[in-house]
């Protein structure tokens, strides 16, 4: 029986290049790719994949949230990371998010195919190279006595509403992204302000961008 994958990437030519890999191995089917997160957020709901191949770094809903929302929704499917970013905010936010490995997209293929193999049957993989930083990360938040990132403050849907004003799109935009009312994403970024003891929008982009919610690189490219 195949093993059914979802990729999820905003590089058209990064999807590309891994159904590819993906294609020429027995026993893989790639059934649908995503460019954002709501999209793999939403494939997943439709085609119930084994397994979500996701990247980090997306416009409108992140790696990390979409990863949240598909953990929490739809049990059976999994996700792996794969991604650019070796920052330890980026590692522990998705794999806190319920991803079941990080891989870095400067693996190989051999590397990449073992990793699914080995997630959809139940374990877990983190690439050697950041393997340490995982370790790091834990031993630290032990010391600190924490439990859960800053981000934890904030509910699912002020997430996606951090992310998009973060991206730059104003009140009305972000409404109608969301399917919400101008007032109502008012009262979320108020309440996502007010739990972050954040007064102004260069600060509320900072911290974004520091807790990985946004990368410095889709920001400035917005």
């Amino acid at each position: 029986m195949s093993i059914r994958l979802i990729l999820a990437d905003d590089h058209q030519i990064v999807r590309e290049g891994i159904r590819n890999i993906l294609e020429e191995e027995p026993g893989f089917e790639v059934v649908g790719e995503a460019a954002q997160g709501q999209e793999a957020v939403e494939l997943c709901r439709g085609l119930t994949p084994d397994l979500a191949v996701m990247d980090i770094s997306m416009p409108g809903l992140n790696g990390i949230e979409a990863t949240r929302q598909i953990v929490a929704e739809l049990g059976p499917v999994k996700v792996m990371a794969l991604s650019m970013h070796r920052d330890p905010r980026f590692v522990a936010g998705i794999l806190e998010a319920g991803a079941k490995g990080y891989l870095l997209k400067d693996c190989s293929a051999k590397e990449l195919v073992s990793a699914i193999r080995q997630i959809c049957a139940g374990r877990t993989f983190i690439s050697p190279g950041i393997a340490d930083i995982v370790v790091d990360g834990f031993l630290n938040r032990l010391d600190l006595g924490q439990s859960s990132l800053p981000a934890s403050l904030l509910s699912p849907r002020e997430r996606e509403v951090l992310q998009l004003i973060s991206e730059g799109h104003n009140v009305k935009q972000v409404a109608a992204k969301l399917c919400l009312s101008p007032k109502t994403v008012e009262t979320h970024r108020r309440n996502i302000m007010e739990k972050l003891d954040i007064d102004n929008l260069v600060d509320l982009i900072r911290y974004a961008i520091r807790e990985g919610v946004i990368s410095l690189d889709n920001w400035l490219d917005n």
